[in-house]
């Protein structure tokens, strides 16, 4: 399983993304630069998902995008 968290806090560069419930997009850590980064290392993990196939408040919050990712693995399975 991958450490989402860890994850986001080298894309985003900032421990922040440890915070429980915090909104990476309206904090301003998840910007478009960070969001292609983000897509890359997962990719690079063996998970391929398609942002235009994702609604945009499911990368709102670390949560989310975990929520995200599991169900990928569930439906790859």
């Amino acid at each position: 399983m991958i450490d989402v968290r860890k994850m986001l806090a080298e894309v985003c560069e900032d421990d922040a993304v440890y915070e429980e419930g915090i909104d990476l997009i309206d904090s301003g850590l998840l910007d478009s630069l960070a969001f292609v980064e983000l897509f890359a290392r997962l990719e690079d993990e063996g998970i391929f998902l398609q942002p235009t196939r994702i609604d945009r408040d499911q990368l709102r919050t670390p949560e989310g995008i975990e929520r995200l990712i599991e169900e990928y693995e569930v439906s790859k399975c």
